[in-house]
């Protein structure tokens, strides 16, 4: 349990001027439009670049996704997304390095679908968050509160039942405590409880479908690049029971959780842990990339 946050009162729920307060306490730290959508749009030689929505905050975020050049109709579909939240930066970056490395290596046998960056305000402003304190990771779902997710689930719509793999790339940092689950516990009026924050890699697999080859043939691969994280003294990672080496289940279709958003039989949530003496920022992109690899390579196994 941690001290009181600086918003709000002990054991109530947030109001309209709370959520106001938090807002304006949020400022500007980098620039999507200079760090990423430059990214994005030096993609455009190898994939078609489509512009899926925008977000209308003070400022208007344009959200993108690449797709495969010659995408072909017959071929599964696989997706990765980044940046559901935004400050999460080695998904983001991983997202945008895998699809620079491999625009190329599977065409013909999978069509890719990338959403680097759901949640732009988030990576500008370094939250977990969009502006009205909801977050997009617990809101894929039908009528969603944010926008972040609802635009992002309608663009998939059209290729759903092809989905055959979505990983979704995250980060499990120091500021889960210092920061989010603390602003997360007075926002909903309860008892904040931290968590032993992993140090290395994990999987998060999804408790309805949890395919336990998969996930292990991802960890293999991304453990070649960078460690895996090792179980706590309760054999546990982030409080919840392991698996298997290096993964957790979550429901992810009854938290709302990206990775739950279509029918595809394998589904992935990655976690990095960026502030780890034992990693760099590169390293962390690398395991993001390695993680993508790993899953694809597996489905190329099994066919």
């Amino acid at each position: 349990m941690t001290d009181q946050y600086s918003i709000g009162q002990t054991g109530k729920p947030w109001q309209a001027a709370e959520k106001q307060q938090w807002f304006a306490q949020q400022t500007k730290k980098r620039d999507y439009f200079a760090d990423i959508e430059p990214q994005i749009n030096a993609l455009r030689a190898d994939y078609q670049v489509e512009q899926y929505g925008v977000l209308n905050y003070q400022t208007h975020y344009p959200l993108y996704a690449l797709k495969s050049a010659n995408w072909r109709p017959d071929l599964p579909v696989v997706l990765v997304t980044g940046g559901v939240h935004g400050y999460e930066t080695s998904g983001i970056l991983g997202a945008l390095a895998f699809a620079n490395k491999h625009a190329k290596t599977y065409e013909g046998k999978f069509n890719l679908l990338i959403l680097p960056c759901i949640s732009p305000w988030g990576y500008e402003t370094i939250n977990r968050w969009n502006p009205a304190a909801v977050d997009p990771n617990r809101s894929f779902y039908a009528g969603s509160p944010a926008q972040e997710s609802h635009l992002a689930m309608e663009y998939i719509k059209p290729d759903m039942a092809s989905v055959i793999l979505h990983i979704d790339l995250h980060e499990t940092t120091d500021t889960d405590n210092s920061e989010f689950r603390p602003a997360l516990a007075a926002r909903d009026g309860k008892v904040n409880h931290n968590w032993n924050i992993p140090d290395g890699f994990y999987l998060v697999g999804h408790t309805q479908k949890p395919e336990a080859a998969f996930q292990q043939a991802i960890i293999n691969t991304v453990q070649t690049v960078t460690h895996i994280a090792e179980a706590d003294e309760h054999n546990a990672l982030i409080g919840v029971p392991i698996e298997q080496f290096g993964v957790i289940n979550y429901d992810a279709t009854s938290l709302g959780l990206c990775m739950g958003m279509t029918d595809a039989r394998y589904v992935t949530t990655t976690e990095v842990y960026p502030d780890s003496p034992n990693t760099t920022p590169q390293n962390c992109i690398d395991g993001q990339v390695a993680a993508i690899e790993g899953a694809m390579n597996y489905l190329l196994a099994q066919s």
